[in-house]
């Protein structure tokens, strides 16, 4: 006699009678006689994980950005390094164009081939915390009334960094106009087409 291997959920039940062939294999459990006419979702697993984003190919350390949104879009600001976020530090400099240190998402700039020379800016102690708000700052219904107490001042270790790193980057002449200048599209000027 056929030996028959039970698969999982499965059971051997002893059959009586002669022409039952003694053994069959049945489910382990009784599938339900009802099932309710409203389908129950069944929530589906997570399988995203948090990580660095991946940096573009075209965005190395020096390389000169057009930044896409918010208050500086339009300025050119240089790329110092990636943050462990996975946001970009980038400044104007401060000195050359007014935009400062500052965190921004590789998804708003756009890589230019002009490349700088920042070996002399040191940014290794700066992190994501650096750029974090002051422990005491709040959000909500008294940000208006918070203003008016208390005017605004410049923290004074963010203004002795944005000095230094302002100090290793130095621009002259053309350089200098090219990343004061701002950017924008003009009548027949298709960003698809353009060499940056």
């Amino acid at each position: 006699m056929k030996k028959v291997v039970a698969e999982a959920g499965t059971k051997d039940k002893t059959i009586g009678g002669a022409g039952n062939g003694g053994k069959r294999t049945v489910p382990a459990t009784k599938a339900n006689k009802y099932y309710s006419i409203a389908d129950v979702p069944k929530a589906k697993g997570n399988n995203k994980h948090a990580g660095t984003a991946t940096l573009r190919s075209s965005i190395t350390p020096g390389t000169v950005l057009i930044l896409l949104s918010g208050r500086f879009r339009g300025k050119r600001v240089v790329f110092l390094k990636q943050l462990e976020s996975g946001l970009l530090m980038v400044t104007g400099p401060y000195n050359v164009n007014g935009v400062p240190l500052k965190r921004v998402d590789q998804t708003y700039v756009i890589a230019t081939s002009t490349q700088v020379d920042i070996s002399k800016v040191k940014t290794g102690e700066l992190n994501d915390a650096f750029f974090a708000r002051p422990a005491g700052a709040k959000k909500g219904a008294d940000f208006y009334a918070d203003q008016e107490a208390a005017p605004k001042t410049l923290d004074a270790n963010r203004a002795k960094v944005q000095k230094a790193v302002d100090g290793a980057l130095s621009f002259q002449g053309d350089m200098k106009d090219y990343m004061r200048g701002l950017f924008t599209l003009r009548k027949g000027m298709y960003p698809h087409e353009m060499k940056f």
